[in-house]
């Protein structure tokens, strides 16, 4: 059983990681896109009845993810060498 929580906690970690990533490349291609046209295309607005997402900074995101790895690493659910591995992953260094 351990075992599969270890795994399941991996996962979880690794696919925030890799949206976190996606999400941040997506924003950085389309600044540049929109540099190399002149202008910014206007943000989509929310459907009428949507709730807007809450506007979160890339550093608060990954604050909470390393909080997140603290603790998965506190309950022995990674090792040190998975900790520090997906720390850095997180950080881009």
């Amino acid at each position: 059983m351990p075992g599969l929580i270890r795994g399941v906690a991996r996962t979880a970690v690794v696919a925030g990681t890799a949206t976190a990533v996606s999400n941040r490349v997506s924003r950085r291609q389309q600044g540049r896109w929109a540099a190399q046209q002149g202008y910014q295309e206007p943000a989509p607005q929310p459907a009428p009845g949507e709730p807007s997402p809450p506007a979160a900074s890339d550093m608060t995101s990954t604050i909470e993810q390393l909080k997140q790895l603290g603790e998965l690493k506190a309950q022995g659910v990674l090792t040190e060498a998975e900790f520090e591995d997906q720390k850095r992953r997180l950080l881009g260094s």
